[in-house]
């Protein structure tokens, strides 16, 4: 049985023990799933950081949150772009996302409730998804009803639910999407789309967003924004007029024709299947504080927290996994080795014993890509039997900073190779590793890798792997773009035991190439005997104190 609850209190009014004026909350019980609805919710509403208003949304397109984002408040930043999804030791995902679905009459308020929740929930991945950004795509003929305000927005038939199903979905499963733009003065899709990464939150919102049955199973939370019809009606006056170009007339008429008849036989009905039904909006800062406090206690129950310790005891005794190739140990490369991994070195001749290594390293790990026997004609008029890549286009994916620097060799050794950077970051807060990913020296929040990368081989970069962690991470973010497991090369200078392990354990087809492998981590999660803090060395530079150089030394 759901329970959904009508909170209803006046702003500023604290709710007292007993007494009939005090009892604001009225308790309708009805059919539907309740397992996550209101359990676990105390009596004490906590107090939490909700500000009295929000500036007003001022917008053309569909709002996804994708561009910026970024939601700064006063306290910190939170990044609504979402982030690649937390995976275990065997590769797969703790729990799945908290979806929060947000219902509503149009200009009710539910994007400003929206955005108080965020700001309230103090968690640093949320993704805020509109229903708005998948409005189908318009015929002409129905481009010209909409032009003269004859098309119904407001119907069921004006959503491609089929795809909106699709990417809710994929984001509770902590997948990204590409979610669609929608040009509301054009009345069309934009043709670029927007990548977004799961998160511990979702929060999608829009009109009918309780009206198809496949929808609701998404939701874990349910709630209705009801809000007056006189001050929805005004709302929508003033964001037509100012933000969409359009007449008070013709507003008007399609609210007449339209909205209100909409809301009256597909939106209205819906509250009967809402956990939490919040009168007036943004401004209940009581039925807020409720559903944060919810959100938080189910959070909590899903731990989308990594223990780092389950990498470190894992597979301890195990033997090395068969998909990892360690170059042979020849006079030359131990040489090298020795050089590198003498704290007495200078750097340059650190960053030249480096690159040298590097590029051997490239070389050995070409040598295990697929080739074909190919025919050439030879300047003297013979054949050569030979052997070519078999149609297959190598991208290089560095995982910055100190992955960065094998960028050098792979291009001195593959012609026009396309390359890809991913910075993790650590949250010295949560303890988590954050990504951020690098295109061409442009910052994105959000991921976009070279395009059709799931056709490629992919020869992911990096100086030491330790924990595994940030590479963990790295090979996530590529097959959540559909690269292939099987062509996914991992890179590294020098690798611990327990990274190998946590790589091939969680991803047994990756394959993973390296020119040492040492038995121990230390207590900080250090490579021993190790080669100390590679960025560092390399750049000259002391570590920035957000940045991880791959997983050595991340602070968890």
């Amino acid at each position: 049985m759901a329970a959904a609850i009508i909170l209803d209190s006046k702003p500023g009014e604290q709710p007292t023990d007993g007494g009939e004026d005090s009892d604001r909350s009225m308790l309708r019980t009805d059919s539907g799933s309740g397992e996550d609805s209101m359990d676990g919710l105390s009596n004490r509403v906590p107090c939490c950081p909700l500000t009295p208003s929000l500036s007003p949304r001022k917008r053309t397109t569909s709002q996804s949150k994708t561009e910026p984002p970024l939601l700064r408040t006063n306290k910190r930043t939170i990044y609504t772009a979402g982030r690649p999804p937390w995976y275990n030791v065997t590769g797969t995902t703790f729990k799945e996302a908290f979806v929060i679905g947000l219902c509503g009459g149009s200009a009710s308020g539910k994007t400003t409730v929206a955005n108080k929740i965020i700001e309230a929930l103090d968690v640093p991945w949320v993704v805020l998804l509109s229903m708005d950004s998948f409005y189908k795509v318009l015929n002409k003929e129905e481009q010209e009803l909409a032009a003269k305000n004859e098309y119904n927005f407001d119907h069921p038939d004006a959503f491609d639910f089929e795809l909106l199903i699709t990417v809710l979905r994929k984001l509770k499963k902590g997948k990204s999407i590409k979610v669609p733009v929608y040009d509301f003065t054009s009345h069309s899709r934009r043709k670029e789309w927007k990548t977004v990464y799961g998160a511990n939150v979702v929060i999608f919102e829009g009109i009918l967003a309780f009206a198809n049955k496949e929808l609701l199973k998404l939701l874990d939370m349910k709630v209705f924004v009801d809000t007056d019809s006189d001050i929805r009606l005004i709302r929508r006056l003033k964001r037509d007029v100012s933000q969409r170009g359009r007449d008070i007339n013709g507003i008007i008429k399609q609210y007449n024709k339209f909205v209100k008849p909409a809301f009256e036989q597909y939106i209205e009905p819906t509250v009967q299947v809402a956990d939490i039904v919040v009168p007036r909006g943004g401004e209940n800062f009581v039925a807020l504080d409720l559903i944060v406090q919810h959100v938080h206690s189910q959070l909590e129950k899903r731990k989308l927290r990594w223990d780092i310790s389950a990498l470190a005891s894992a597979h301890q005794g195990q033997p090395l996994p068969k998909t990892l190739s360690v170059m042979e140990s020849t006079p030359q490369v131990r040489g090298m080795h020795t050089i590198i991994r003498n704290k007495e070195t200078n750097r340059d001749e650190f960053i030249f014993y480096s690159k040298r290594l590097m590029r051997l390293l490239i070389e050995h790990a070409l040598s295990f890509l697929p080739l074909k026997p190919v025919s050439v004609e030879t300047p003297q008029g013979t054949v050569y039997e030979g052997k070519r890549l078999s149609g297959q286009r190598i991208t290089g994916v560095s995982i910055l900073r100190a992955g960065e620097t094998m960028e050098q060799a792979l291009t001195a050794v593959c012609k026009d190779i396309r390359l890809g950077k991913i910075l993790i970051q650590t949250n010295h807060d949560t303890g988590e590793p954050e990504v951020c990913v690098f295109v061409s020296g442009v910052s994105l929040h959000y991921l976009r890798l070279p395009k059709e990368i799931s056709e490629d081989y992919v020869i992911l970069m990096d100086s030491t792997v330790s924990t595994g962690a940030a590479a963990l991470m790295a090979v996530r973010v590529l097959l959540d773009h559909d690269v292939a497991e099987d062509k996914i090369f991992l890179l590294s200078l020098l690798m611990a035991e327990m990274g190998v392990h946590s790589v091939a354990y969680a991803f047994p087809k990756v394959r993973i190439i390296t020119t040492a492998v040492d038995k121990e981590v230390n207590d900080q999660f250090h490579i021993i005997p190790g080669i100390g803090n590679f960025g560092d060395r390399y750049f000259g530079t002391d570590a920035p104190s957000d940045v991880c150089e791959s997983d050595e030394g991340m602070d968890f």
